[in-house]
Order: C-alpha cells, then structure tokens, then sequence
C-alpha cells in the first residue's frame, strides 16, 4: 500500500548543536554524494562539510553563518530525501526560503551536485555582504488559530517604519503562525521596541540571517545571477511548490523561469511558505507531510498553516496533536521518535 506524501525542505536556522554529526548518524552511506559536495567545497578554499558535520564541538558563531549553515542543512535535507521508505511515493515537493533550493534539488530540477553549488554559493555570498539581518514574531495565539486582524496590525507597524528616513523593514517569511520581518539595524530596532514581548523571547533576532526575500538582497541576487546559469535548471520529476505558493509541474516547466524565479524574486521578494503548504494540501491532499531534517522547527510552522485552513477539520493546536496521536499527518525526519515513519 503506498502512502503519498508532499516533502517540506528545511531553511536557514535548522542545524544547531543537538544536529552536528547529522550526516554522520543517519547517513554513513552516502559517502559517494558528500564525496561530491567535499570537493566543491575545497575547491572553493572552503571546510569540508563532512568535517565540519563531524567536529567535537558546535559554536553559534561558526555553525550558523551562512557559508557554513546552508551546505550542512542541503546535504541533511538532500540525503533524507533520497532515504525515504520505499511504500512513500512524493507527489510535490516544497520547502521554507533556503529550502526551495533543496526542493528544487529533492524534485529534480537541479542535480545533487548543481543544487549544492547553488546553496554554497548563495549562503557564502549572503554571508560575505550579510545585509540587513531577519526577527520572529508571532501573531497567531497558543491555540494556533490565525489572527488576521493583528497579522494585518504588525505588516502595517512594518511599512510605518519602512516610510521612516534611514529605516528598512519588511515581511521576509509568512511562516505559518509567525512573521519573519527583514530590515536594516534601525528598522528592526524600531520593531522590537514598538511590539510587547510575547513568551519571553518574541522580538527574536537570528544570529548571523542577512536581510532575506527583500529588496536589500538585490546585490545578491545579481551575482547569484552571474555566477549561476539557466543551463544547470532542467525539468522537475515532480511538481514544485514555490515561495509564492505556483506550482511547477513535470513537463510543462519552463527552465529560464524556474532560473529566474530562483534567483530573482525567491531572493527579493516575501517568501510565502504558508501558503505553499496550504497549496500542497488543497491540490495534492497527500497521506503525509514530511519535513526533512536537519532540525525539528519547521514542522510547527507546517501544522499551523494546516489549522489556519481547517485541513481535515483541524481548527486548533488541541485538534492537530490529536490527530497526530491517532494517525501521524506530519513526520519531522529530524525527531528521532518520528524518523522510523517516513525513513527507509
């Protein structure tokens, strides 16, 4: 009997201490395609991703820059897609920001290796300029449940600020309950002392994230363009969910969009992840949504876009974790106690 599942590649912000040795613990055979990624990265004049996954200690400073941070995350999430249990058959892939570089590599529309030296090359090059930084902040309540009236209330807080002299701010990432917002020093600043604390740690800042999917990142985006050709895009084996929740089907692709919707409006544009979930139910309604590991944080963000739509008469957190208790709806690959659920 085959379960049908839609994938959920992972971003930025998903391999922390409890992750080093990831590919090391899960994926001792695969040598042959960490072989591949090893070699670019020496190439580059870069540390070897196997030996970074495999050192003794993690340090914040070092682990989450993005040079070090987005080619872990790809080889983690790329391998467990490639270890799925053989009665899963994927019927769309999607992913969070960075992970619709994974996507694209998880649903064959990038080779292993081009889609690593898309991700290397984008999380150096956003590490070497690293403008503008990101912060979370949630507007859904503990139950889960949107709150359209306080989303609308913070993006409209945001674009106050982004009309002031010298501030930049803007929705980076519609992440199922939460709003990831971009800007520059004195944007984000203005945010955090504008909104109350919510849980004890929301304003949060994340360490070493440039300003993603905003106009800030055009520099970026132009030498990604320079240095990343159309050539390397081919027909995906299945459909891709994008950033603004399109979909991108086997044999009808056009590659130069695909190129240049990854490589134009994914690096300045808002990133829309849930609406790509909500998406992916609506048009795939699949057994299954499986989110790659490194890290088990996405999976939350997944299930609340799921409540916000009433997907199969989930309207709550209550209403989801029972279901979850019943019949699993989301796996994390990166939990250990879900892992046996979707790996082969």
């Amino acid at each position: 009997m085959t379960r049908t599942a839609v994938l959920i590649c992972p971003g930025r912000g998903t391999y922390n201490k409890a992750e080093l040795g990831y590919l090391h613990r899960h994926h001792a055979d695969k040598t042959a395609l960490f072989a591949g990624f090893d070699a670019q990265r020496r190439e580059a004049g870069q540390e070897e991703i196997t030996a970074l996954d495999g050192a003794t200690r993690f340090s914040v400073s070092k682990y989450s820059r993005g040079d070090i941070a987005s080619p872990l995350i790809y080889a983690s999430a790329l391998a467990d897609a490639q270890s799925l249990a053989e009665d899963i058959e994927v019927v769309a892939v999607t992913g969070n920001s960075m992970g619709w570089y994974i996507a694209l590599a998880a649903g064959g529309a990038l080779s292993a290796d081009d889609g690593f030296k898309v991700v290397n090359t984008m999380g150096t090059l956003m590490q070497e300029q690293l403008i503008g930084g990101q912060l979370v902040y949630p507007f859904a309540g503990p139950d889960w449940q949107g709150d359209p009236a306080r989303k609308a209330e913070l993006l409209a807080l945001a674009a106050e600020i982004d009309a002031r002299d010298g501030h930049d701010l803007a929705l980076s990432i519609d992440l199922g309950g939460m709003l990831v917002l971009a800007g520059n020093e004195a944007g984000l600043a203005a945010f955090e002392t504008a909104v109350p604390v919510v849980e004890e740690r929301f304003p949060m800042r994340l360490a070493n994230h440039a300003g993603f999917h905003t106009s800030l990142q055009a520099p970026v985006a132009a030498e990604g363009r320079r240095r990343l050709t159309a050539e390397m895009f081919t027909q995906p084996d299945v459909p891709l969910i994008d950033g603004r929740g399109q979909i991108w089907w086997p044999g009808a692709t056009d590659t130069q969009a695909l190129w240049d919707y990854t490589l134009g409006h994914q690096v300045v544009e808002p990133y829309d992840f849930t609406l790509a979930v909500q998406n992916a139910a609506h048009e795939f309604a699949p057994d299954l949504f499986i989110v790659t590991g490194p890290g088990t944080t996405l999976g939350g963000a997944a299930a609340q876009s799921l409540v916000q739509v009433g997907w199969q008469g989930m309207t709550s957190k209550a209403d989801f974790k029972a279901r979850q208790a019943e019949a699993p709806l989301l796996v994390s690959m990166g939990d250990a106690g879900q892992r046996s659920l979707a790996a082969g």
